[in-house]
């Protein structure tokens, strides 16, 4: 998932989008009120992480803006003051969350995670598909009972066709989603990674559960799309 990070501290922005790729998400940066604004209006993101403390604009005039303007990307806001008419007035704004520097960082993700999930409106962490269930906390995966073992953007990949389960996404759609503004690869790593991902996921498991929809994208298999017949036996 990609999340946008507004920070102009240096060395939390190194710290924090560290963290945040190693867990898998895909994450741009703004360091000032101006950037942030471009990046939120030309980019679908997921969550965006917001600093309240901002050169040029600062994040609540951002997130009253985008507010009025209608965009309705999920918004964490970070801040130094943590009173209870600080957090009031952040949330009254139309943040979706809110979190007090110091940040714990393994909260900012638990926190990021929800979010994400509530844009699916996913409350359960835990997303089921036939006999493979993804953790989405533990962000580990199980086929049949089996532990299937994933690269932190093989992973990524799967829970954003879990999230649109039964739904064609598209290969821009993943992309969009899946790589930063900094990725030098090219759009036919989203086929390279569905290869990987069947042959984890799929490979001496039935049904399979990544449809291709030639012309389109792919699909995690929904409940409307059942298993196709066995082939005929030969006479």
């Amino acid at each position: 998932m990609r999340v946008l990070l507004v920070e102009d501290n240096s060395s939390l922005v190194r710290a924090f989008r560290q963290g945040l790729e190693e867990e898998g998400f895909a994450v741009d940066v703004a360091t000032d009120g101006e950037e942030a604004d471009v990046k939120a209006r030309t980019t679908g993101y997921d969550v965006v992480v917001l600093d309240i403390m901002l050169p040029k604009v600062d994040g609540l005039t951002l997130l009253k803006r985008w507010r009025t303007d209608g965009i309705k990307t999920h918004v964490l806001l970070l801040t130094a003051r943590g009173t209870v008419s600080d957090k009031v007035t952040g949330l009254d704004t139309g943040a979706d969350d809110y979190l007090t520097k110091p940040v714990d960082f393994d909260e900012l993700c638990a926190r990021v995670r929800a979010l994400i999930r509530r844009g699916h409106q996913q409350k359960d962490p835990v997303l089921r598909c036939y006999d493979m269930e993804i953790d989405t906390a533990a962000r580990t995966v199980r086929r049949a009972g089996q532990v299937i073992h994933l690269t932190p953007r093989e992973y990524a990949l799967l829970e954003f066709l879990a999230f649109h389960r039964g739904k064609v996404v598209t290969r821009s759609m993943i992309w969009e989603h899946l790589y930063d503004e900094y990725d030098e690869n090219t759009s036919n790593v989203v086929d390279v990674y569905i290869r990987y991902l069947r042959n984890k996921i799929d490979k001496g498991f039935d049904p399979a559960l990544i449809l291709t929809r030639w012309g389109e994208g792919y699909m995690l298999r929904g409940d409307d799309d059942p298993p196709a017949p066995p082939a005929a036996k030969k006479g």
